[in-house]
């Protein structure tokens, strides 16, 4: 098994893994962090508009296939990387390699590396919203438009019952077939058997899965979670953000579909924009709306250089039905009940 320079083991995943996957034929580029390959797209013409697509838990670049050619086709560079332990990026096998703070890290190494421009445009799902926004309010001047889907910036408190519903299943054998997983979490229609693969290449056994295993448990939802001061701080800075942000959610995703609200009511640079819900759709909305995220995001950034709305839109939380984990629920439109806490 190879070891880094500073005593991390790590597998690689077989590039035979990644042959013939559905429409990803694009060629990855690799940068090395902290000894540890890490693996990214950049596609599309070199002198345009760059946006920055960051997955999370537990995909890969694969994900973005469906909004990719359309950003392309619209104008725009993608810069797509597969975290550290995901797709064909290094995969350290011990769990406590992976922290929060250590993804912000080698993520803040990889924008080093590839020297990516300030003003830069990101979307981030998921983990890539956890992590992209601590990089936002890290590097202000590193990037301009801001949106986000499905996603949570906590300071120790669980996002509700469908996230604590989830990190139990991830920490169970169940959690074994991630192509299984992607099969019932996609909803808007069902995948063919060589997308399920694709989602299944990065992890041929158990040594391959411990960035997967462990990323749930890094969610800070206790006072006493590492990277709780850290969020804090971010959440200072996005309260003070005024620059263009963008909500895209999916309302039906049971595990964070009530917390758009959680950005539209505390980041100034959300006020009057063209925030969107879309349904059906789950947690993973690049394939169930990947099309209509694009489309979405190209039209808010034809936009942004006409005078901003300056008025507060009515949007309110949601009410938080439980269900089993990245499963649908009904779709609901209540506030949430007086007290609850806000992240």
């Amino acid at each position: 098994m190879p070891t880094t320079k500073s005593g991390i083991d790590y597998v690689r995943t077989p590039e035979e893994r990644f042959s013939d996957l559905p429409d990803f034929g694009y060629a990855p580029s690799y940068v090395d962090i902290d000894g540890l390959r890490m693996a990214y797209l950049d596609v599309g013409p070199a002198n345009a508009p760059t946006v920055l697509l960051l997955h999370g838990e537990p995909a890969w670049s694969f994900l973005y296939r469906r909004m990719i050619p359309p950003l392309i086709d619209a104008g725009y560079r993608c810069l797509v990387p597969d975290l550290i332990g995901f797709g064909r990026s290094d995969k350290p096998v011990d769990q406590a390699t992976y922290t929060y703070n250590g993804h912000v890290a080698w993520m803040h190494a990889f924008l080093d590396a590839i020297d990516l421009a300030p003003g830069a445009r990101l979307f981030g799902q998921d983990w890539g919203g956890l992590i992209g926004l601590r990089l936002v309010a890290e590097r202000p001047s590193q990037f301009g438009a801001v949106a986000v889907g499905n996603t949570t910036l906590p300071t120790g408190e669980s996002p509700g019952p469908g996230f604590d519903a989830w990190l139990t299943f991830s920490q169970s054998p169940r959690f074994a077939d991630v192509g299984a997983l992607f099969a019932r979490a996609i909803v808007s229609r069902e995948l063919t058997d060589a997308e399920v693969n694709g989602y299944r290449a990065p992890f041929p056994d158990e040594s391959h899965m411990s960035g997967a295993i462990a990323f749930p448990r890094l969610v800070p939802v206790t006072p006493e979670h590492a990277s709780v001061s850290e969020n804090l701080a971010a959440w200072t800075t996005l309260e003070q953000r005024i620059e263009p942000f963008l909500t895209l959610w999916c309302p039906d995703d049971p595990v964070l579909g009530h917390l758009a609200s959680d950005f539209t009511t505390r980041i100034p640079g959300a006020v009057g924009q063209p925030h969107q819900e879309f349904q059906p759709g789950g947690h993973f909305i690049q394939d169930d709306r990947g099309e209509d995220i694009a489309a979405a995001l190209i039209a808010w950034w034809s936009t942004l250089d006409e005078p901003a709305k300056l008025t507060y839109g009515d949007a309110k939380p949601r009410n938080f039905a439980p269900g089993d984990p990245l499963e649908p629920r009904a779709t609901g439109t209540d506030a949430l009940p007086p007290g609850a806490p806000a992240h």
